[in-house]
């Protein structure tokens, strides 16, 4: 049977995908090197926080199909790849599990058929590795068969912008490769922007990270010296808003995590240094700013203790929120296990609270949601706000707490409450 599209990659980005283009009625195949995750899906269940066990049902009762065979490729007039992209050893892309992908397609390659990358890389890695490694079939990119980029924009856990409704970027190999990915992606996609290439549409989506990377660093490093100062940072970034043009507010934090804020702009400040020998200092020092925010946090918890007299070692210390992101149980990157680390290292007894997760791992320990947060707020001898879940309520947690350090600015001012 052919299949409209075939996914190569069935998680955070390459799901959702799915879902949508599935929904959308298009016939969908996903392949996955995991036979776990392949069976679960099968069985109706899912592994991502932005999709249930109903949505992967309906995907199934749509035609929606998971499988580990490759053989599966050989039917679909659109494959896209949605496979994981992380840091090598020498600070770009492992390009691994893409040049994997792409010899699986050159093997099963068919004329016509549109191939198109979503996975974060470097400028200029759909032209120059992608490409030849699919002509090794013998057919020609743009001629015998379409290639082009389009970046993923998905945004775990958030309820507003999704995959129909959030702007499509899309370049190709050639003009003609670039409108059938553009008409393609309009069959679920709302709104699809036509870039010039595909080296334009892989640095785009570099931009858009590394313009959050800088400037939540600004913010980070706000923090510091606004404390040194005695200024309320929450308070001034309340005002800057007030002005309808000009400001976009970003916030201090703990540190930066998720696949895409901590790793792409490095993709960028690496092929930067490898293509033309100098460095992209703004990513790097925003990097070198974000990247010490843990260690920062945890010597403000360890001067919140000695205030009271209190080692650190010895002392429970409540996390509230240990995911990288707001109201979603995706722990990727989180500055949470940094920051646990580092307490747990000076002898503090940590324990954590999270909605969201029931057991976080922390290097070798093993640690169980605390099941009583009231409990836990009264008698921790510090409660450090890491993450602002939607489900925790500020004005409780601070006449609840002895004390608390809010890293999110979700409490208000009181003689408890100390924030970042």
């Amino acid at each position: 049977m052919t299949a409209d599209l075939a996914v190569i990659g069935l998680g955070y980005v390459g799901l959702p995908l799915a879902h949508e283009a599935s929904h959308s009625g298009l016939t969908v195949r996903g392949f996955d090197v995991s036979q776990v995750v392949v069976d679960e899906l099968n069985a109706g269940r899912s592994h991502i926080d932005d999709l249930s066990d109903d949505d992967v049902a309906a995907m199934l009762a749509a035609g929606f199909e998971a499988t580990a065979d490759p053989s599966v490729l050989e039917s679909a007039d659109t494959i896209i790849i949605c496979v994981p992209t992380p840091l090598s050893d020498e600070g770009g892309p492992d390009l691994e599990a893409v040049t994997a992908a792409c010899h699986t397609i050159a093997a099963r390659l068919q004329r016509d058929t549109l191939v198109i990358l979503e996975s974060t890389t470097y400028p200029g890695t759909t032209d120059e590795v992608v490409g030849p490694i699919l002509e090794r079939s013998g057919l020609v990119a743009g001629e015998d068969f379409h290639l082009a980029f389009s970046p993923e924009r998905i945004d775990p856990g958030n309820s507003v912008f999704g995959m129909r409704n959030t702007p499509k970027v899309v370049g190709g190999h050639t003009a003609a490769c670039t409108s059938r990915a553009a008409k393609f992606y309009r069959r679920f996609v709302d709104t699809v922007v036509e870039a010039r290439g595909t080296r334009e549409a892989e640095t785009a989506k570099l931009l858009e990270n590394t313009y959050r990377h800088v400037n939540i660093a600004l913010m980070n490093e706000m923090a510091r010296f606004c404390h040194e100062l005695d200024i309320d940072l929450w308070d001034v970034i309340r005002l800057a808003k007030s002005k309808p043009f000009g400001f976009q507010a970003f916030y201090p934090g703990p540190g930066v995590g998720g696949h895409c804020i901590p790793i792409d702009p490095n993709y960028l400040s690496h092929n930067v240094r490898a293509r033309l020998g100098y460095p992209f200092r703004f990513v790097e020092l925003a990097q070198e700013i974000n990247a010490t925010m843990p260690g920062y946090v945890a010597q403000r918890i360890q001067n919140n203790l000695n205030r009271q007299r209190k080692a650190v070692h010895g002392s429970t210390v409540l996390l509230l929120g240990i995911t990288y992101k707001q109201d979603i149980a995706d722990q990727r990157e989180s500055p949470a296990v940094p920051v646990a680390k580092r307490l747990m290292a000076l002898g503090a007894n940590v324990i954590f609270h999270d909605p969201h997760v029931s057991i976080w791992e922390v290097d070798d320990v093993v640690l169980q949601c605390t099941p009583d947060l009231d409990a836990a707020l009264t008698s921790s001898d510090v409660t450090v706000i890491l993450q602002g879940h939607r489900g925790y309520d500020g004005e409780m947690i601070a006449k609840k707490a002895t004390n608390v350090f809010d890293t999110r600015g979700i409490t208000p001012n009181s003689g408890t409450v100390e924030h970042l």
